[in-house]
């Protein structure tokens, strides 16, 4: 979330940039500052109470002492008085510290200055390309392939989920098994991410700790009346793991990797891509997590993008990397890239893989901080990006490495999981 001090001391900058972001959450913020200025009011109302009931306090042992039992009595209905107020402001602060607390959760990040201004995804700028497209005459899409060569069985998945869902089988599921443990090396091998193998169902105050509530509630899997969740995406149980943490400035950066099952309702989502694997209810994807010192994050997000990236390299798929605007960037991010891979069969790109820098908003949220150099706290800046999502990039490896006849060439850094070269 915001700090509340930021907001005090720069409000209308605040405003101004959430402004770009579309919808009407910078107007939460004269709220926010009116419930926090009530709030400071109460409080000083009742410090004043507080200094007035011990006064008073004192001055009934000295007036008893003196035998003045009457001013006494009198001194101590007055503290009763004094007493009942309090109890009221503690009730009146109360709601309002829950109030803005509300309103606090609901309001996205701020984006960065150099965050591209624009309202929707058409004016997410064309960052870098990779690789060349693919010259394919009428090429098949993946959802024709899988059928092809028995990779995919989506009735099968129907018939025990319903829709959004898919069965991969024999040579379909080693491809999904291969790519994974691929995704799990390149990331732990070669740029020095940790793996961890958590959780997949998440307790409330972790999915409100990266920002998925309670704004993107209806999109979740929710159960036990709301305290419990499957998780979206590992970014969650990950990042959590360090929720109400005090590092040291010696242990950052912390670089996490983690494959999981995803689970989203996507609701709203009704005939968006919904051919195939493109848009799914469960799928997986592996996941990279940095919590790194404030200074340190805006580099760290072009390494760890990188680090998405290579994976697309080393199997040899053409791709694209833009830069979303400050009107599609996502709620918690304060700068993000997106890579997107192109698939043939569909004739555009795919995003594969989300790449933000959350600075301190979720860090703020889940209390977790490092001791600098001075002694003093400080909120860690969080970082994440899909490293990559799977069914997207399994579409473009079968899309991307067709051949006339349908059969499908197995990328030369996949072969050693594989074990075959070609399927078909």
């Amino acid at each position: 979330m915001l700090d509340i001090r930021e907001i005090r001391d720069n409000a209308e900058e605040i405003k101004e940039r959430l402004a770009t972001r579309g919808g009407d959450a910078h107007t939460l913020i004269d709220e926010v500052l009116s419930c926090d200025e009530s709030r400071r009011s109460i409080e000083t109302e009742k410090q004043q109470l507080q200094s007035q009931r011990n006064s008073a306090s004192k001055e009934i042992g000295a007036l008893m002492g003196q035998g003045k039992k009457e001013e006494a009595e009198a001194a101590k209905a007055a503290v009763k008085e004094i007493g009942e107020r309090i109890k009221e402001l503690d009730a009146e602060s109360d709601t309002l510290t829950s109030r803005q607390e509300e309103l606090l959760m609901s309001i996205p990040n701020v984006p960065h200055t150099a965050c591209p201004v624009g309202e929707d995804e058409t004016a997410n700028p064309e960052v870098r390309v990779w690789g060349e497209k693919p010259e394919i005459a009428d090429p098949k899409d993946h959802v024709a392939l899988a059928e092809q060569h028995g990779l995919i069985d989506f009735e099968a998945a129907s018939k025990v989920s319903g829709s959004g869902f898919a069965v991969y089988k024999g040579t379909g599921a080693r491809i999904e098994r291969a790519l994974i443990n691929f995704l799990l090396n390149l990331q732990t091998t070669e740029h020095g991410y940790t793996e961890v193998n958590v959780p997949h169902i998440i307790r409330r105050y972790c999915m409100e700790g990266t920002g998925q509530l309670p704004k993107f509630e209806d999109d979740m899997y929710g159960f036990e009346e709301g305290a419990m969740f499957l998780a979206p995406t590992a970014e969650v149980p990950v990042t959590n793991l360090l929720r109400e943490t005090i590092l040291t400035e010696d242990e950052l950066p912390i670089k996490m990797t983690a494959h999981t099952p995803c689970f989203r309702r996507e609701a709203g989502s009704a005939g968006r891509d919904n051919r195939g694997i493109i848009r799914m209810h469960q799928f997986d994807k592996v996941e990279l997590v940095q919590v790194v010192h404030p200074d340190k994050s805006f580099e760290v997000l072009e390494e760890l993008t990188a680090h998405a990236e290579t994976a697309l390299q080393r199997l040899g798929l053409h791709y694209r990397t833009i830069e979303l605007c400050t009107g599609d960037i996502g709620f918690s991010s304060t700068k993000t890239y997106d890579i997107e891979v192109w698939a043939p069969g569909q004739g555009k790109y795919l995003e594969v893989s989300s790449c933000s820098n959350f600075g301190d908003y979720q860090a703020r949220r889940m209390k977790l901080r490092f001791k600098d150099a001075d002694g003093k706290n400080q909120f860690c800046h969080t970082l994440n990006g899909s490293g990559t999502a799977l069914p997207r990039l399994y579409v473009a490896l079968l899309e991307q490495n067709q051949n006339p006849d349908g059969s499908i060439n197995i990328p030369a850094a996949l072969v050693p999981y594989m074990g075959m070269e070609k399927i078909g």
